[in-house]
């Protein structure tokens, strides 16, 4: 769909602006709007009323704030609950992030909620009479916003917006009665894009299924779909081929716990030093010959690295020190079989212990029958994540898509005004 551009533009006055319709006002956020920081903090106080707490997550990853969510529980004084209770038409932000360009994150409140209350780390802003809420989430949406914010943080391990910042932002404003029209618009046309982008998350996920089925129908049952079969005495698979062995993963694959190695002991070199979420960094010296197999042992458990030449397995890893003559690849494959969150729950911080691990059956084929599996895989998961590529693809590009529409939208490089109906002005 195009749209045409209004038929008179002015100059804004601001930089990062630029031009806008004619007919629209530059303001700053706080002459269109009420903004105020929560002072509202996640303990329960004795004397205070029990509330509902609205929190940094709950905006970040929602577009809406609305009754159907789960807040935390919490209290708040009296003056906290008057001011801070979340209102039809106000815009939630976050103030704060630990970079510059993931600050200003808004979500839209589109009814009263009683008993809900703004929390720390957050900034409402409550919309005067002229000016519509739903317009101003849309603002806060747009790159011109994103990219002003940017600038305006401040901060070293963490940066935040202040008040006079979040206060003094210039942005457009066409008349109460188009801003409306601009947020239903934007309203039907960003459903339409979140739902492209829901089926290809969709495709996604139902690849990722087929990847793990391909895999495990592999490693257990081979490529020959007539072979004699036997039960395989493993959890969660009956039949195995008869003349492949059952082992416990000990004799299969050894597993060793990683070296440690701090920060300070590293130097300049070739060599991966591999964590337990993956590459991290390299090393002048090496600790396993590869081809290898890397897992998490605590943190990110579960995962598994298949790392082609020689590297460090980290101290937060298990690593594979004995292949027992198998393929290393085929090892990588089979271990994604194993449920190894299902061992990891022996502390507070979720770890792996080998000893669980090397008790747990698989079933081995021969060498050769390896080697023609490994074959097969390589090939067959090329072209699902070529598939899961072009999706993650199309997303972006959606997303893309979707930012640059309201952000021509706010700032008046499109006009929609003839192209929204009365039916969504209703429903703004």
């Amino acid at each position: 769909m195009s749209f045409s551009r209004y038929p008179t533009y002015k100059d804004s006055g601001v930089e990062w602006l630029g031009q806008v319709p004619g007919h629209w006002a530059v303001k700053r956020l706080k002459q269109a709007c009420h903004v105020f920081p929560s002072n509202v903090d996640k303990k329960s106080h004795d004397g205070e009323t029990p509330v509902l707490l609205c929190n940094y997550t709950d905006v970040y990853y929602n577009e809406t704030i609305t009754a159907g969510m789960e807040f935390m529980a919490a209290t708040a004084s009296t003056d906290q609950i008057a001011k801070f209770t979340l209102r039809a038409g106000d815009t939630i932000i976050t103030k704060d992030s630990e970079t510059a360009d993931d600050i200003a994150i808004a979500a839209y409140v589109p009814a009263d909620l009683p008993g809900v209350i703004c929390g720390y780390h957050l900034s409402m802003v409550r919309p005067l009479p002229d000016a519509d809420g739903a317009f101003i989430k849309r603002f806060f949406d747009s790159n011109f916003a994103k990219s002003c914010f940017a600038v305006l943080a401040n901060g070293l391990t963490r940066v935040g917006l202040g008040q006079y910042a979040l206060d003094n932002v210039e942005l457009a404003f066409p008349p109460l009665a188009e801003q409306t029209q601009i947020a239903a618009f934007l309203d039907r046309e960003t459903a339409k894009i979140d739902a492209l982008v829901a089926e290809q998350r969709r495709l996604m996920a139902l690849l990722k299924e087929k990847r793990q089925a391909v895999i495990s129908h592999a490693v257990t049952r081979g490529l020959n779909f007539d072979a004699p079969l036997k039960p395989s005495c493993i959890t969660g698979i009956e039949y195995v081929p008869a003349h492949w062995d059952v082992m416990v993963i000990k004799r299969f694959s050894t597993l060793h716990r990683g070296h440690d190695l701090t920060d300070s002991e590293r130097t300049e070199g070739p060599y991966p030093v591999v964590t337990s979420s993956g590459i991290n960094g390299t090393h002048g010296s090496f600790m396993a010959h590869g081809p290898g197999v890397v897992t998490g042992r605590y943190g990110s458990t579960g995962r598994l690295f298949y790392i082609q030449d020689d590297f460090w397995p980290h101290n937060t890893s298990l690593y594979v020190s004995n292949f027992h003559g198998n393929h290393p690849r085929f090892v990588w494959y089979s271990l994604q079989t194993v449920d190894f969150a299902a061992h990891s729950a022996k502390a507070a911080v979720p770890g792996i212990d080998r000893n669980d691990i090397h008790v747990l059956p698989v079933a081995v084929p021969p060498k050769e029958e390896q080697v023609a599996i490994v074959t097969f895989l390589d090939s067959e998961l090329t072209k699902l994540d070529l598939l899961t590529t072009e999706n993650q693809r199309a997303i972006h590009l959606l997303q893309e898509r979707r930012t640059a529409l309201i952000s021509a939208a706010v700032t008046g490089q499109i006009d929609v005004r003839g192209v929204v109906t009365q039916a969504e002005l209703e429903s703004v």
